[in-house]
C-alpha cells in the first residue's frame, strides 16, 4: 500500500553478530556466515546447532530498571534494539512530550520462560514458580519495553509469522498518518529455546536457528538525521488452498519496482531450498545487489524480518544505495514487501 510520508529515524539491532548495528553490519559486509553452537535437546544425544547471541560487551545499563530484573532473553534482546533505534532520546518519554507508540512482532515469543514454567508444572505443580508467569505471556516485551521508555501510547503485540514485522511497520505507518501519534518504535524479536528449534527443524531441516531483535523508529517529520523513508508496504498474501507460496511470492513481488542498478533487494530467501524456492522465483528477474540476512545470521523468525529491514535503511543511510525492496515469503503464513528510500525533505517543518 502507498503510505503517507514516513520516515525511519532511528535503526538498532541485537543479533548472532552482536549488540548493536555496528556489529550487524560488520558480518553483513562481511559476507561470510557466522559459526553455530550446540544446543543441548532433553532426549536426545546429538545437540541441535544454533547460532546463539553473545553475552553482551558490558552490562546494558536498562537492566538495572525494576521492570527488567526477573525478564527473558527475548525481552532483553527487544529493549537493547528499540534503545538503539530511540537513539540520543534514550532518556525515557516525557508525559508533555512526543506521543511514542509501540508495536512489538513475534512468532514463538517468550519461549524459554514458557518451557521452563511448564516443567515445573509437570514436574510438582504446587512448586511452580508464580513469579516467572507473567513472562510467558506473548504481550511482555512489550510491557516492559513501555514500561522502560516510560510511554503509555498505543501499545501492540503482533504474534503471526515473519511478515509481521511488516505488517506492524504499515500499522505505525497507519496510526503517524492519523496523528494519533508522534513517533513509533517497531521491534521484531525472538529467543532461542531447544523446543523452538526442534520445532522449526521439521518444517526447515536445513534453517539454523537464531535469536535477537531488530528495530525501526518511524516518525513523521524528515528532519536532519533521517536514515529513510519508508516508501510502501505492500498487501499480504496469505498462504490458502486457492493461493499457493508461489502465487502469493508472485504477487507480493508485482507490488514493488522493478531492478535499478542503485538499488537493493533485502530477500529472506537465501538458497535453493524447497521453502524458498517461492521467493527466488518471484525475484528471478532481479539484477541489482542482493543480500540475505538469514543466510549469515541463522532463521531469526521476526527477528531476522526486523535484520531485513535495518540492513536495508542502514545501506540507504551509508549512501550506498538509493532505494531497497525487502521481501519476506514467511515460515506458515503469508507474502509480504515494503520499500525504503532515501528521505526527502518535507515541506513542511
Amino acid at each position: 500500500m502507498g503510505l503517507s510520508r514516513v520516515f525511519v529515524r532511528g535503526i538498532g539491532a541485537v543479533s548472532p553478530a552482536g549488540w548493536g548495528v555496528p556489529a550487524l553490519r560488520a558480518v553483513l559486509d562481511a559476507g561470510a556466515p557466522l559459526a553455530t553452537q550446540p544446543l543441548s535437546r532433553p532426549g536426545r544425544q546429538k545437540p541441535l546447532e544454533v547460532r546463539l547471541v553473545p553475552p553482551p560487551p558490558s552490562r546494558p545499563s536498562f537492566l538495572g530498571h525494576a521492570r527488567l530484573r526477573r525478564t527473558s532473553a527475548i525481552t532483553q534482546f527487544a529493549v537493547a534494539a528499540a534503545i538503539e533505534a530511540w537513539g540520543h532520546n534514550a532518556a525515557p518519554a516525557q508525559k508533555d512530550g512526543p506521543a511514542l507508540g509501540i508495536v512489538v512482532c513475534v512468532l514463538t515469543g517468550n519461549v524459554t520462560y514458557s518451557r521452563r514454567f511448564y516443567e515445573e508444572v509437570l514436574r510438582d505443580p504446587p512448586t511452580a514458580s508464580p513469579l516467572i508467569f507473567p513472562e510467558t505471556v506473548f504481550n511482555a516485551p512489550a510491557s516492559h519495553l513501555a514500561a522502560c521508555l516510560g510511554t503509555a501510547a498505543f501499545n501492540y503485540t503482533l504474534v503471526g509469522d515473519e511478515g509481521a514485522f511488516l505488517q506492524g511497520l504499515a500499522l505505525a505507518a497507519h496510526w503517524l498518518a492519523d496523528d494519533s501519534l508522534d513517533a513509533c518504535l517497531v521491534v521484531g524479536a525472538e529467543e532461542t529455546d531447544w523446543i523452538a528449534a526442534d520445532a522449526l527443524k521439521l518444517f526447515q531441516h536445513a534453517s539454523v536457528p537464531a535469536a535477537g531483535a531488530g528495530a525501526l523508529l518511524l516518525g513523521k517529520n524528515s528532519g536532519p538525521g533521517a536514515i529513510a523513508e519508508l516508501a510502501a508496504v505492500t498487501g499480504s498474501f496469505s498462504f490458502t488452498q486457492n493461493q499457493s507460496r508461489a502465487d502469493a511470492a508472485r504477487k507480493m513481488r508485482a507490488q514493488l519496482p522493478p531492478c535499478a542498478a542503485d538499488e537493493l533487494l533485502c530477500a529472506s530467501a537465501h538458497d535453493s531450498r524447497p521453502a524458498d524456492r517461492a521467493e527466488v522465483a518471484a525475484w528471478r528477474d532481479w539484477q541489482g545487489a542482493r543480500l540475505a540476512p538469514k543466510a549469515l545470521l541463522g532463521e531469526g523468525l521476526a527477528a531476522a524480518s526486523a535484520w531485513q529491514c535495518v540492513a536495508a535503511c542502514d545501506n540507504i543511510g551509508r549512501n550506498k544505495f538509493a532505494a531497497a525492496n525487502v521481501s519476506v515469503v514467511g515460515l506458515n503464513q503469508q507474502a509480504i514487501g515494503a520499500r525504503f528510500t532515501k528521505p526527502v525533505c518535507s515541506a513542511s517543518p
